[in-house]
């Protein structure tokens, strides 16, 4: 079992508050191994630093641009495709990028089929094609694998952007995920309509610069549809869970643990979209988000109603069949 400490190395003048990052994210192309920012020269691959980049894409022309751009740093970008019909394999290719194209069963099979091809690079990096990489997490992500250190996998947050701005109380940040780790350490296991890493050896580590999310890029419609599509997993999922409760993870010193634990203890509760909607609004001061904070308010609150339906279907399909 992984230990997940923060990550306090140098870059001390790295901004926090987030002004000024929700904006692009867009990264600038590399020459020469510098990257040319504010009128400094920033290194990036000139003391032979590389970083793999894995990029998971279907029908994603729109997104890859901006995803690409922000990876310019390395070397090494693999995408691993499931049928895209649209421009994203001519996007890819001719930005050199190395594709692979597998059809899609989970994202955790996903990455590691990305992980079992031969990647240049001892440290990879893990993005769906609707992230991008801030210029301040791209310099944190070099100043790991330049340093010696304990931790063999890392968990990044990320930005939710939603109607141009990001949601910096709705969106949950930071809601992490260990998506920065060793080749040879970190793999990934199927849950929910997602996945969880799998860290062999070596303890977790906590980056403070986030990815930018860019959900909703593809439109509301898009959004809409993938998430009815991940209420029927979760629904899958949440019908099985056990009625026994772990309570101890509501005082673990580790916030993924303590948010999975809340996760499982308000399956139980009544009236959840209602609730989440407050959580969301109320709890999370997403009211200071302005009308985008309210309105995703409201779509959390549709996503829980899809879930909980999904949820009733499932059980009430199984008690057909065991009255059979």
């Amino acid at each position: 079992m992984c230990r997940r400490l923060r990550w306090t190395g140098g870059l001390r003048a790295r901004r926090r508050s987030g002004r000024g990052w929700c904006g692009g994210g867009e990264g600038r192309p590399v020459r020469n191994g510098r990257r040319r920012e504010s009128g400094k020269n920033i290194e990036t691959q000139g003391d032979g630093v590389m970083i793999s980049v894995v990029i998971l894409t279907k029908d994603e022309e729109i997104n890859l641009p901006r995803c690409l751009a922000s990876v310019a740093f390395s070397n090494d970008v693999v995408l691993v495709d499931s049928g895209s019909q649209d421009r994203t394999l001519e996007i890819a290719r001719s930005a050199g990028v190395r594709v692979f194209t597998r059809s899609f069963d989970s994202f955790a099979k996903q990455r590691n089929f990305a992980l079992e091809q031969e990647l240049r690079n001892d440290w990879v990096l893990h993005l769906d094609a609707d992230e991008a990489v801030t210029p301040e997490l791209e310099r944190e992500l070099m100043e790991v694998v330049r340093s010696p250190m304990q931790f063999s996998a890392f968990q990044v947050a990320s930005r939710l952007i939603f109607m141009g701005r990001w949601l910096k109380h709705a969106g949950m940040y930071p809601c992490y995920q260990v998506r920065f780790g060793r080749k040879d350490t970190l793999s990934f296991v199927d849950f929910g309509h997602g996945q969880r890493e799998l860290v062999k050896h070596g303890k977790v580590g906590t980056l403070r610069a986030p990815l930018e999310h860019h959900n909703f890029s593809k439109g509301i419609a898009d959004w809409s549809r993938r998430h009815l599509g991940y209420a029927r997993t979760e629904a899958h999922l949440y019908a099985g869970v056990p009625d026994a409760i772990d309570f101890g993870g509501l005082i673990s010193t580790d916030r993924v643990i303590r948010r999975r634990t809340l996760k499982n203890i308000s399956l139980r509760i009544p009236f959840r979209p209602v609730l989440r909607f407050l959580y969301v609004y109320v709890a999370k001061l997403g009211f200071l988000d302005g009308l985008a904070g309210i309105r995703y308010a409201y779509l959390m609150c549709w996503y829980q109603l899809m879930i909980d339906l999904c949820v009733e279907e499932i059980q009430a399909q199984r008690l057909q069949k065991e009255l059979r």
